[in-house]
C-alpha cells in the first residue's frame, strides 16, 4: 500500500502512515507497568479459591510479620463503598463490594490486599493468607441459574435473574409461513486476552488533597468518575491518565476494584501504590464476553421470503452483574439485521452465575445478533434448497427504505446491501468455489471444502455514545494541538486526527499534535468504545477546526484592515481575496490573538476552539463476509483458506486505519468460531485460566484476509464516517461458522455450538444426529397465536 505524505492541501481518503507507530515499535512509549515512581510499593490480591461459599475470618497474623509487608486490608479494614452493578436495571443487592464480606461469588473474588515494599514480598506474604471459606453450592450454567432450586447469588433478591426486557408477544407471527425452522445456539463465553493485562499505578497527594492514577484503561473519564465515586472524593480531585495502553477490546473500558483498593492504600500510607496484573489474574478478574444461549425460530415461505423472527435470549451476567447486563438487549436491537422482516418476537434475560463478571468485549451484544440470525437463515436456506447467498439477497432491505426505524428500535441511517453482497461474491469468485466443491463431493475427497456468508448490521457509537468533545488550538510557533475526550489504545487515533485537523487548518500533519489520556488537561470524554471515536472524537476536532479557521480569519481581517468576507484561507495562511503577495500566517495570527494586537477589544487570549460534538443517534455500519474452509472429515480439522470481507463504514478517512482494524476483527471473530472458549466446572472452578488452557490462534492458524470496502456516507456527521472497530469480528464469526456447517451438510449436519474444535466437528461427524440440537418442521395450524413460552424457552417457567 502506497503512503501519502503531506505538504499541503486535503488528505483525506488517502493512505497515510501511522504516526504513533514508531514509538511502538522501537519500544519507547511507556506504559502503565513502565513508569518510574519513586517510592512506589506494591499491591497483591488474595483471591478466593472457591466460587461460592459464606467468608467468614481471613487470617493475615502471619502474613502481617513478614518482612517488607506494609499494610494489609479486608472488607473490614477498608471503607470504601460497593460498586453499583448498573443502577436502575440491576437490583441494588447485587453491588459489587471491593473486597468480599459475608460471601465469595466467583473463584477470584478479592479477599484481601497485601502491600509490601516489593511486589516479591507482597506476593510472599499473600501465599499466607487463609480466608475460612465454608462452601456453598455453585451455579455456573446460564440455563442452570434459571432452574428451580439453583443456588441464589444474593439471597435477598429471591433470584438470579438481574435483568430482562423484550417486544412483548406477536400474535400469529408464523401464520404465513410454509416452513419453521429452529435452533438452539450458544455463543460461548470468551476472554480478551489483551497484550497488557490491567494495571495501574496510583500517587496520592496530586492534584492537592486528591490522587493520580495510571491506568490501562479505555476511559480516563468514566474511571475517574468511577474511582472518585469510591473514595468519597469530588472528580476533580482525582486525576487518570493513561498513557500507552496495549489492547484494550471493551474490557479495559470496566473501572476495576483492583484500582480503587490500589488508590485507597496511596492514600491511607501516603506511599504511590502499584498492581501489575498477572496474566493468570488476568483470566480470573477481568471481565469476559459473549456467553448467552439463544432459541430461534424462523418462519419462511418456499421461496425464501421471511415471514417472521422469534428469539429468546439469556445471557450471563456473571457473578456481579454490571454492564453485561444490558448486552441482551443490544441484541435485541439488531435482530432484525440487514432483513426486511415483517414481524419479530424477542424477549431477553440475564442471570448472575458464580463465574467472572460479564462485559463489553470487540461488538458486545451486536456479534450475538449477527450470529443468530445468520446461523438461523443458513439453517432455513438449507431445508427449503435456496442458496444461502440468493436468500440473503432477496429479503434484504433497499436503500429507498431508509433511513428507517427498524421493528426493534434500530434508527438505521443508510444503507446498500446488495452492493456489499455483490463485491464479496466477485471479489471471492463464488461460483468457482461452488464448482470446486462439488468437484470435491463428487470425488469423495475426505477434505471437504465448506463457504460460508455472513450479513450484518452493526450500531456504532450506541447507548448514547454518540457526543464528544473537541478542541483545536493554533501556537504563536506555528503548531497546532488538537484534543479529543477519545482514549487510543493502538487504533491509530494520533494519526487519525493529525489527518482531520490537517485537512481543515491546511497545515502540514507534523504541525499537530494530538493530546488525549488525561483527565487534567481534556475537560471531558466518553472514551474509547462502541466503535465511536472517528464520528464523534474526530467530528468534534473537524468541526473544532473549523471554527478556529473562522476566528482566525477574523483576526486577519483585522490586521489587513478588510472584511472578514474578503479573507481567503489557503495553505500559505490568510490573505484578502484579489490581492496578491499580503498573507498572513498562522503564527502571525497566533501570535495577534495572544498579545491582544488582532482582537478588536485587545483583551490577549489563546486562539482555541472548545465545542462538544453530537451526532444525534448512532450510525449504522453494514456488510458481508464469505469464508472459504477446509475439513479434514477423518480428525475434524477445520484450516480457514480463504475471507473475504466487504465492509462499509461510511467515508473512509485512512484506507491503511480501516484495512487495520479490519484484519484485528477478523482475527478475533475467526478466533470465537474455532477456537476460543472460557469455561468452569461444576464447581466453578475455572478450566481455561491460562494460555495453556485457554486456545488463541498465531498467524500460522489463520489465512490471509482479502478486505476491501463500499463507502455509503452518514448524514449524521461532517465526515460522513461510520465505525470500523468492531465490523470485522461481527461478519467474519457467523461466515466461518457458516463454511464448517456447510462442509459438513452433506453428512446431515444442521448446526456444531461453538467453537468448532477438531474434537466438536469430529463429534459432529460421527454422531450428527445426537449432536444436532436444532429441529425443524413443517409450519401449522398449531403456531397459530400461541405465545413465545410454548415454543422458545425463556427460563421463567424451568
Amino acid at each position: 500500500m502506497s503512503v501519502t505524505t503531506h505538504t499541503g492541501g486535503s488528505i483525506l481518503g488517502h493512505p497515510v502512515k501511522r504516526t504513533e507507530d514508531q514509538e511502538l515499535i522501537t519500544g519507547a512509549g511507556l506504559y502503565t507497568g513502565d513508569l518510574p515512581v519513586e517510592g512506589s510499593l506494591h499491591a497483591v490480591f488474595v483471591r478466593s479459591p472457591i466460587a461460592h461459599g459464606t467468608l467468614g475470618d481471613i487470617d493475615v497474623e502471619e502474613a502481617r510479620s513478614m518482612p517488607g509487608v506494609v499494610a494489609i486490608y479486608t472488607a473490614a479494614d477498608l471503607d470504601v463503598a460497593d460498586r453499583p452493578g448498573l443502577p436502575g436495571v440491576v437490583p441494588d443487592a447485587m453491588a459489587r463490594p471491593h473486597l468480599a464480606k459475608g460471601k465469595v461469588r466467583f473463584v477470584g473474588d478479592i479477599v484481601a490486599a497485601v502491600i509490601g515494599e516489593t511486589a516479591g514480598q507482597a506476593l510472599d506474604a499473600a501465599e499466607t493468607v487463609f480466608p475460612d471459606i465454608e462452601p456453598l453450592p455453585a451455579v455456573t450454567g446460564i440455563e442452570e441459574a434459571f432452574a428451580e432450586g439453583a443456588p441464589l447469588l444474593f439471597d435477598e433478591v429471591g433470584s438470579n435473574l438481574a435483568a430482562g426486557a423484550g417486544t412483548g408477544d406477536v400474535e400469529g407471527i408464523f401464520d404465513e409461513a410454509d416452513v419453521v425452522v429452529e435452533g438452539k445456539f450458544l455463543n460461548q463465553r470468551v476472554a480478551g486476552v489483551p497484550m497488557e493485562p490491567n494495571a495501574c499505578v496510583a500517587e496520592p497527594g496530586t492534584p492537592e488533597g486528591g490522587i493520580t492514577l495510571w491506568l490501562s484503561t479505555q476511559t480516563p473519564h468514566g474511571a475517574r468518575d468511577a474511582l472518585a465515586g469510591d473514595l468519597g472524593l469530588e472528580a476533580d480531585q482525582v486525576r487518570v491518565v493513561a498513557p500507552r495502553v496495549g489492547g484494550g477490546f471493551g474490557p479495559k473500558a470496566t473501572a476495576y476494584p483492583e484500582y480503587t483498593i490500589a488508590a485507597k492504600a496511596a492514600l491511607l500510607l501516603g506511599r504511590p501504590v502499584r498492581w501489575n496484573e498477572t496474566r493468570s489474574e488476568n483470566m480470573l478478574s477481568m471481565v469476559h464476553g459473549r456467553s448467552q444461549v439463544q432459541w430461534v425460530e424462523l418462519g419462511v415461505k418456499r421461496s425464501g421470503k421471511i415471514v417472521g423472527l422469534r428469539a429468546s435470549v439469556i445471557g450471563d451476567g456473571g457473578a456481579y452483574p454490571a454492564v453485561g447486563t444490558i448486552l441482551p438487549s443490544l441484541t435485541q436491537l439488531l435482530a432484525q439485521g440487514v432483513y426486511d422482516i415483517p414481524a419479530i418476537d424477542f424477549a431477553w434475560k440475564t442471570v448472575v452465575t458464580n463465574t467472572t463478571t460479564v462485559g463489553a468485549y470487540r461488538g458486545a451484544g451486536r456479534p450475538e445478533a449477527t450470529q443468530l440470525l445468520e446461523r438461523i437463515i443458513d439453517m432455513a436456506a438449507d431445508e427449503i434448497g435456496v442458496d444461502p447467498l440468493e436468500m440473503r439477497r432477496m429479503n434484504y432491505l433497499q436503500p429507498e427504505q431508509y433511513p428507517m426505524t427498524s421493528l426493534t428500535g434500530a434508527e438505521y441511517d443508510n444503507a446498500d446491501h446488495e452492493k456489499a453482497l455483490d463485491a464479496a461474491i466477485q471479489a471471492s469468485g463464488y461460483q468457482e468455489l461452488l464448482a470446486e466443491q462439488k468437484r470435491r463431493r463428487d470425488a469423495g475427497d475426505r477434505v471437504a471444502l465448506g463457504i460460508g456468508v455472513g450479513s450484518y448490521v452493526e450500531v456504532t457509537a450506541p447507548l448514547g455514545l454518540d457526543g464528544e468533545y473537541g478542541s483545536a488550538q493554533a501556537h504563536p510557533d506555528g503548531t497546532f494541538t488538537v484534543m479529543a475526550g477519545t482514549s487510543a489504545h493502538g487504533q491509530g487515533h494520533e494519526t487519525a486526527f493529525a489527518q482531520l485537523a490537517s485537512s481543515v487548518l491546511g497545515v502540514p500533519m507534523e504541525k499537530v499534535k494530538v493530546v488525549q489520556s488525561d483527565t487534567a488537561v481534556v475537560r471531558s470524554g466518553a472514551g474509547t468504545l462502541g466503535s465511536r471515536s472517528l464520528q464523534t472524537g474526530g467530528s468534534a476536532i473537524h468541526n473544532a477546526s473549523q471554527e478556529l479557521v473562522s476566528r482566525a480569519r477574523e483576526i486577519a481581517a483585522h490586521l489587513l484592515e478588510a472584511a472578514v468576507e474578503d479573507i481567503e484561507h489557503s495553505d500559505d495562511g490568510f490573505g484578502v481575496r484579489g490581492v496578491a503577495g499580503n498573507t498572513i500566517t498562522w503564527q502571525q495570527v497566533a501570535t495577534a490573538s495572544e498579545d491582544g494586537t488582532g482582537l478588536e477589544d485587545g483583551n490577549g487570549r489563546a486562539l482555541r476552539e472548545d465545542l462538544d460534538f453530537k451526532q444525534g443517534q448512532s450510525s449504522f455500519p453494514f456488510g458481508t463476509h464469505i469464508s472459504v474452509v477446509e475439513v479434514d472429515l477423518d480428525t475434524g480439522m477445520v484450516k480457514p483458506l480463504r475471507h473475504v470481507a466487504v465492509d462499509d463504514c461510511g467515508k473512509i478517512l485512512n484506507p491503511m486505519l480501516v484495512a487495520g482494524q479490519q484484519h484485528g476483527g477478523i482475527a478475533q471473530g475467526i478466533s470465537q468460531a474455532l477456537f476460543e472458549r472460557v469455561t468452569f466446572d461444576e464447581d466453578g472452578n475455572p478450566t481455561t485460566g491460562n494460555l495453556a488452557s485457554y486456545t488463541i490462534p498465531s498467524a500460522a492458524d489463520l489465512c490471509s484476509y482479502e478486505a476491501s470496502n463500499t463507502e455509503t456516507p452518514t448524514h449524521l456527521n461532517p465526515i460522513g464516517a461510520k465505525g470500523i472497530g468492531e465490523s470485522g469480528t461481527i461478519g467474519s464469526t457467523p461466515a466461518v461458522h457458516n463454511a464448517v456447517i456447510d462442509a459438513l451438510s452433506p453428512l446431515g449436519v444442521r448446526h456444531i455450538d461453538m467453537p468448532l474444535t477438531p474434537e466438536a466437528v469430529w463429534r459432529a461427524i460421527h454422531g450428527a444426529s445426537a449432536s444436532d440440537p436444532g429441529t425443524r418442521h413443517q409450519a401449522g395450524p398449531e403456531y397459530a397465536g400461541k405465545s413465545e413460552t410454548e415454543h422458545v424457552p425463556d427460563g421463567t417457567d424451568a
